[in-house]
């Protein structure tokens, strides 16, 4: 057998494509309505409906528009639901520029520590080039935003609103990004010339000044305090003056986050379930918590999901939002688009198939905000609020059908009263560490 493609090996593709009126039939679909239009099933959107039998009411749909802050827009819409439920409001949302400001200054603190840290790596290794790749892209995890909340809390969105660039990151993550590589340039010369360590910070102090500069310059200068004013759902006006950001969540939305823990579903060989993993130099603030996950069964991660909806709590939630998944409707479903009856090929890969080759990992956080659940107490579908705006999906909400959980949910994050005491002392256990290019090292975007 050749190693390359003969005329011979040719001839016989063309033969045997020619021979097949399927084959044919199905290119002619394609080349005018496109794939995804002649793949799909329209019985999917037929049988996965937005109906639920639990339905948690939520205010606004958010956008997080040009931008990869779906971690954020996630994680505050589950808090802004306690401030809702706290203060009869219709409506409420928080600041998600307040968080990317200091997420941004964090993370660059975290990059240039980490360019400290891996001084004696070559720059051309795999280690130091994945650092160097995105120092402070937008994505980001769950126990990273309540590093932020812990350090600096959280203001409503009027008191630090959206700008041009906080809606629109990539000018400012470009110019960020190049700044922090000419910055690691630096300090690794300086290593190599053997400055002392306090040089070394000292040095670091002036970079990230001018970082804080920058910010300020692309998305305002946050508030140190505040006066919070707002009026309910009967016209009642109320008034907190001179608070600060920390003081705001702990009065507002008071939960107590060190409660909530991560819980994943990697079915792949080299993570056994039951055990609890974190990812090396992945981080925001270099103080804070780790990222800490559990590796779970995905029955196990639905159990928790509809016990805390059932208490009255949404359930923040990590995906591969891109496969079969359909913004017209709102659907996100494995039988969304028939390509094996289209193109005749079989998906033979399993869920630890598609992330031990790259074909699937997280990529987008959105929120469990209810769950259908059949005669038998089972769930079929799930009722879904993102975070790209109300003129995508239902008015902005997407139904998930639970085949789409089973195959591309990879994460949720539910309060540890949810689960066995066993998970929660495994999840507290010395975890296991991944490497930074890990796919459950990705980041929510």
């Amino acid at each position: 057998m050749n190693s390359f493609v003969s005329l011979r090996d040719l001839e016989n593709y063309e033969n045997a494509f020619r021979a097949d009126r399927g084959s044919r039939a199905a290119m002619h679909a394609v080349t005018n309505c496109g794939l995804k239009a002649a793949a799909k099933n329209e019985e999917s959107i037929k049988n996965v409906r937005h109906t639920f039998s639990l339905e948690l009411k939520q205010g606004d749909i958010t956008n997080q528009k040009q931008s990869g802050r779906c971690w954020m827009f996630a994680a505050l819409n589950t808090f802004r639901f306690e401030v809702m439920r706290k203060l009869n409001l219709k409506t409420f949302e928080l600041s998600q520029n307040y968080t990317l400001f200091y997420d941004k200054l964090e993370k660059s603190n975290y990059f240039l520590e980490s360019i400290l840290e891996t001084a004696g790596e070559p720059v051309n290794g795999r280690l130091v080039s994945y650092l160097l790749t995105a120092p402070v892209n937008d994505g980001g995890q769950w126990d990273m935003l309540c590093n932020l909340i812990r350090k600096y809390g959280i203001v409503p969105k009027d008191i630090m609103p959206e700008t041009k660039a906080s809606s629109a990151t990539r000018e400012m993550d470009a110019l960020l990004t190049r700044r922090l590589r000419e910055d690691a340039m630096t300090l690794r010369r300086s290593v190599q010339e053997g400055a002392s360590a306090e040089a070394l910070q000292q040095t670091k102090q002036e970079m990230l000044k001018e970082i804080y500069r920058i910010l300020c310059v692309c998305l305002g200068e946050p508030p140190k305090t505040f006066d919070f004013e707002v009026t309910d759902k009967d016209d009642k006006f109320f008034r907190d003056p001179a608070i600060t950001p920390q003081q705001f969540f702990e009065r507002y939305v008071g939960l107590n986050l060190d409660d909530y823990v991560s819980l994943i579903n990697a079915p792949t060989a080299d993570k056994p379930y039951h055990r609890s993993y974190s990812v090396r130099f992945l981080g925001n603030v270099k103080e804070g918590r780790i990222v800490r996950y559990l590796n779970l069964p995905i029955e196990d991660l639905k159990k928790a999901a509809i016990a805390q909806l059932q208490s009255g709590s949404p359930v923040w939630f990590g995906s591969d939002v891109g496969q079969f998944s359909e913004s017209e409707n709102g659907v996100l479903d494995t039988a969304l688009y028939d390509y094996g009856d289209l193109l005749g090929i079989a998906d033979r890969m399993t869920k630890a198939d598609r992330l031990d080759y790259g074909e699937s990992l997280m990529t987008h956080a959105m929120v469990i905000q209810g769950v259908n659940l059949d005669e038998k107490g089972q769930p079929n579908r799930w009722r879904v609020e993102n975070s790209w705006g109300d003129e995508r999906g239902q008015k902005g909400w997407y139904v998930m059908s639970d085949d789409w959980f089973n195959e591309y949910v990879y994460q949720i994050v539910v309060n540890k009263k949810f689960l066995p005491a066993e998970d929660v002392k495994e999840y507290e256990a010395e975890p296991i560490l991944l490497e930074p290019w890990d796919p459950m090292g990705s980041l929510a975007d």
